[in-house]
């Protein structure tokens, strides 16, 4: 056998017909799916904030700010 047969019988082995998008439609679901946990992780925390607005306001109450110490620690 010589090389150009070889790689003849190489490239008609390794060929492959069929329908390329049906087999990768798995990437695309996984990914979508993926994506949806994601989107329900990040939905839970909506509106966290407004949960917990009693102990904020709790908070405040039982610590008073001082005006000169508001902001970036710039006087």
């Amino acid at each position: 056998m010589t090389l150009a047969t070889i790689l003849a019988l190489a490239g008609e082995a390794a060929e492959h017909h069929g329908n390329v998008q049906a087999e990768t439609f798995i990437y695309g679901a996984v990914a979508f799916v993926v994506f949806l946990a994601l989107g329900l992780v990040t939905l839970s925390y909506r509106n966290v904030a407004n949960r917990h607005a009693h102990k904020a306001e709790a908070y405040a109450k039982a610590h008073p700010v001082d005006q000169a110490q508001v902001g970036h620690g710039h006087h």
